[in-house]
């Protein structure tokens, strides 16, 4: 095993543990900003869970093919050096996704701390009767 690929297993288990903390804060937390906090970061790991996936790991060149009629050659060597851009492109998308998600469930927080006085889970089961 290379160093490369000891630091790639590393990297996967680290987003991983990473997104299991944060799922435990969901289920767990007793506070709705606690709760919305971990969802925050569990969003943020799932999108660097999807750059880590599409990186790969000795490629030095950027998506650019080096000419606009490649030949089979170009194309497959180009295959086989560049990272692929639809991981970075999705991610894009889900990290604007995410900030619109978080305002709304802050807002939401906002109000229902402005109702019932506490963010805290079962203080407003019991108070909703």
């Amino acid at each position: 095993m290379t160093i490369e690929s000891f630091l790639q297993i590393c990297g996967y288990l680290v987003l991983a543990a990473i997104m299991a903390i944060s799922l435990y804060g969901i289920v767990k937390g007793r506070s709705l900003i606690k709760k919305l906090i971990a969802l925050t970061i569990l969003g943020d790991a799932a999108n660097a869970l999807i750059v880590y996936i599409g990186f790969r790991f000795g490629a030095k060149y950027p998506p650019v093919l080096p000419s606009l009629t490649p030949a089979p050659e170009d194309i497959s060597w180009f295959v086989s050096v560049a990272v692929d851009p639809v991981p970075q492109c999705l991610v894009i998308t889900a990290i604007v996704i995410n900030m619109a998600i978080t305002m709304f469930l802050v807002f939401t927080v906002i109000q229902v701390y402005r109702i019932y006085g506490t963010t805290m889970v079962k203080k407003i089961s019991r108070l909703r009767g």
